[in-house]
């Protein structure tokens, strides 16, 4: 499974650093996109690697078997302990699908 045409997945950041105060990632359709029969046995994950792209946190989300045009998922403000890329990753039925990545730096 594929994002379908008219969807787009986004991961949104705000914060300041190494302090994010604000983090949300989901999936965003319109036009042709709303009119699919939504996403089933989803699951976002955020995760935080260094700057060697070594992964030191995962923050796994809830598994939802109910389907959903728009799945969306918020995480806690937090301090990462080092610079590198923080991630979100949208899975279905246990399978990676997409990711975005946003470099965290100085």
């Amino acid at each position: 499974m594929t994002i379908p045409t008219g969807c787009m997945f986004t991961h949104i950041i705000r914060g300041e650093g190494k302090r994010i105060t604000y983090q949300n990632a989901g999936v965003d359709c319109g036009f042709v996109g709303a009119l699919n029969s939504g996403f089933c046995n989803w699951r976002i994950d955020f995760t935080y690697a260094d700057t060697d792209s070594k992964t030191y946190r995962t923050s796994r989300g809830k598994m939802h078997t109910e389907c959903e045009i728009h799945p969306m998922r918020d995480n806690a403000p937090q301090t990462l302990p080092r610079y590198g890329k923080a991630c979100a990753h949208l899975n279905i039925n246990g399978v990676r699908r997409v990711s975005q990545c946003h470099h965290i730096t100085k």
